[in-house]
């Protein structure tokens, strides 16, 4: 069973250990370029989870018995000054193609709109067939602000 919640400061070394079980590829997609700091990466995904406008949700595999396995993460935030959110995904490669991404697409909206938010936008590299994919099953459309290696969508929250 998955469980998609809110993410907290005990969740650094879980979110560590998710970051370093991603292929390169993956990881690559995730931030946009080649990062091997997993550890500094996780930190940063935590540290504002106090900001009311920022968080991150992680996606765990739920066992009978025993702990439960990260499979994903989204982190969040809200951008005043353009006034949208921006929003950065992963899921793990045995999970990708599962729908595991739309749950935590679908749970990143609902809180962001909870929080009053209106718009949701982020950018992926033109070559990210599957991040595109998402956005366009998750109903984002291309705003035409990329360039020749990245794509811009957003989409507009319902309330």
């Amino acid at each position: 069973m998955v469980r998609i919640r809110t993410a907290n400061a005990s969740d650094v070394e879980g979110l560590s250990i998710y970051f370093t079980g991603l292929s390169a590829t993956t990881r690559n997609k995730r931030f946009m370029g080649a990062r091997a700091d997993v550890a500094l990466l996780a930190a940063e995904c935590i540290a504002k989870v106090s900001h009311p406008n920022h968080f991150t949700l992680l996606a765990e595999l739920r066992q009978e018995e025993g702990p439960s396995t990260i499979i994903g993460e989204t982190r969040y935030a809200y951008d005043a000054a353009a006034r949208h959110g921006d929003f950065a995904i992963s899921v793990a490669d045995v999970f990708q193609r599962t729908g595991v991404g739309l749950q935590m697409v679908t749970a990143m909206e609902r809180r962001a709109s909870d929080l009053g938010h209106e718009m949701i936008a982020a950018e992926t590299a033109r070559t990210n067939a599957e991040m595109r994919g998402l956005a366009k099953k998750a109903g984002f459309a291309d705003t035409g602000l990329g360039d020749w290696q990245s794509i811009h969508f957003a989409k507009r929250l319902s309330r």
